[in-house]
Parts: structure tokens; C-alpha cells; sequence
């Protein structure tokens, strides 16, 4: 199961990243809907969560921490990436995160014990946090075509 969940997490990270790719600058970054969100916002989002998610929350705090994070790290507002964070970047950190995760997630068992300090019920699992992971990854990646579909035109 953990492995059928970890490829899951893989593709939709992958579906993510394919969003960006090939478009400018401007595209990548055009705020589409009244939120602000952007593509490369919702990578910057995604690699906060991998940080969180699959690091912190599990004791196994990625070396490589984000530079938007400053004080509060969900406190945040990343769905947008700012003029000095550039796709390089952005991408690189969430794949730098996204392996990251990996490892934690292939070292260790799904009921492997993990704390949330921001969830009301701070106590779980790498299960659960793997089926969030998935979850929210696949829920982004969705939005992440219909941003693509709005600049480009067309569904891929």
C-alpha cells in the first residue's frame, strides 16, 4: 500500500511540475483567479507541505528549508510566487523536497507515529499524512491544469 500511495504522490507531483514547463515567465506567474493564485505559486505551496508534511511533522526536518518560510511557516501565503523566487528555484526546492520525502517515506512504516502542532489532533501517522500528501497534491495538480488550460487555451 505505501508504495502504490508513494507512486500516486509521484505522478501528481509530476502533473504539478508539467504545468510550468514550457510557458514564460509572465505565464507562470499570472494571477488567473481572484485569490492571486498562480502555477508556480501552487508548486511553492506544494513544497511547503512536502517540507511540513513529510519532514517536520515526522522528525526528519529537511536540511533544505524554503526562503519564503520566515517566522511561521503555515502562516504563510505561498500561493504566489514573488518577484525575487524564481522558477529555478521554486522548482528545484520542490524537488529537492519532493526526494526528501521519499526517503522518509520508504524509511519508515505507515503507522509510524507523527505530530501536526498546528491540527487540533496533533497526533497521527505517515499513513495519513501520505493519503494528505496524495490528496492534496492530486487536488493541486487539478488546479494546476485548469491555471494552464486559462493561459494556454487548451487542455493538453
Amino acid at each position: 500500500m505505501k508504495l502504490e500511495l508513494l507512486e500516486s504522490l509521484r505522478r501528481s507531483r509530476a502533473e504539478v511540475l508539467a504545468a510550468v514547463d514550457g510557458l514564460s515567465e509572465y505565464d507562470r506567474r499570472r494571477p488567473l483567479v481572484p485569490s492571486g493564485t498562480n502555477l508556480l505559486g501552487l508548486v511553492k505551496h506544494l513544497a511547503g507541505e512536502e517540507h511540513g508534511y513529510l519532514g517536520e511533522c515526522l522528525g526528519y526536518e529537511p536540511a533544505l528549508r524554503p526562503s519564503w518560510f520566515r517566522d511561521d511557516p503555515y502562516d504563510e501565503n505561498d500561493m504566489w510566487a514573488e518577484p525575487d523566487e524564481s522558477t529555478d528555484y521554486i522548482t528545484t526546492v520542490y524537488r529537492e523536497l519532493a526526494a526528501h520525502s521519499d526517503q522518509v517515506i520508504l524509511s519508515l512504516e505507515l503507522d509510524s507515529p507523527a505530530n501536526v502542532p498546528h491540527w487540533s489532533n496533533p497526533q497521527t501517522t505517515l499513513g495519513f499524512l501520505l493519503f494528505t500528501m496524495v490528496t492534496e497534491t492530486a487536488h493541486h495538480a487539478g488546479h494546476a491544469a485548469a491555471l494552464r488550460e486559462l493561459v494556454t487555451g487548451s487542455a493538453r
